[in-house]
Formats: C-alpha cells, sequence, structure tokens
C-alpha cells in the first residue's frame, strides 16, 4: 500500500464524500420534505463517516486514527439504519436504498481494510517521528 500523504487520497473518504453529495442532493431536491430531524441526521452520519476518516488522520498517529475510523464505520451502520427509515417514508425507493446501502457497507468495508494494515504498520504516525526524521 502507498503511503498516504493526506486525507483526501484515502479511497474510503472518496467514496464517503461520493455518497455525501447523493445525499446530499436528495435532500436539496425536497425529497426529505420537512423531516428536519431525519434531514439532520442522515445528513450527519453521512458527513460524518467523511469527517471521522479526516480527523483521525490529522491526529498524526495510527492509534487515534484507528479509533476515528472504528467512529466512521460506525457512522455507516447509522446511515443505513436512516435509510430504512427514509424508505419507510417513502422519501427514497428501493432501489435507491439498495444502491445507498450498497455504497454505505463498501465504504464500511474499506475502512475495514484499513484497520488491520495500521495496526501491523511499522509506521506508527508522523506524531511519532524522531525530530531528524521530521526535519528531513
Amino acid at each position: 500500500m502507498a503511503k498516504i500523504e493526506r486525507f483526501e487520497d484515502i479511497i474510503s473518504l472518496k467514496e464517503a464524500r461520493k455518497l455525501n453529495k447523493i445525499i446530499g442532493d436528495l435532500i436539496d431536491g425536497g425529497r426529505f420534505k420537512h423531516s428536519y430531524r431525519l434531514i439532520n441526521q442522515i445528513e450527519g452520519s453521512a458527513g460524518s463517516i467523511m469527517d471521522n476518516i479526516a480527523e483521525g488522520f490529522e491526529r498524526g498517529g495510527n492509534r487515534e486514527f484507528i479509533q476515528f475510523l472504528y467512529i466512521a464505520k460506525g457512522s455507516c451502520g447509522e446511515l443505513r439504519s436512516q435509510l430504512y427509515r427514509a424508505l419507510d417514508r417513502n422519501y427514497i425507493d428501493q432501489k435507491e436504498f439498495d444502491n445507498f446501502s450498497v455504497h454505505a457497507m463498501k465504504i464500511s468495508s474499506l475502512v475495514q481494510k484499513l484497520i488491520p494494515y495500521l495496526e501491523n504498520s511499522e509506521l506508527k504516525g508522523i506524531k511519532y517521528q524522531k525530530k531528524t526524521e521530521k526535519t528531513s
């Protein structure tokens, strides 16, 4: 696996961003009517996936990054639960639900695959590098 220099390079974050955009477009298009609580929750969980990947990466250490990846993974599950609510309220149809749910599961899988890589990596994060390594 290549060294990741910026959180924007992480595949799971790129996929989470795509899904977040799709969900945002549905909300902005009025598909969720006036269900403000569901709008807030589904928008929050969709955004939380990418936010936690970014925040964990920026913490500069693998242990914290892993912790935030688990939170991002949890947000994938939360989003899928909210998608059921949107389906049950007829805000989305079955095909849309299936597509969004599969996309969220793909992101969750990508995040899950990154965790053991970080756990087994000899690189422990920028904040654990020696001062001489940081300046070179």
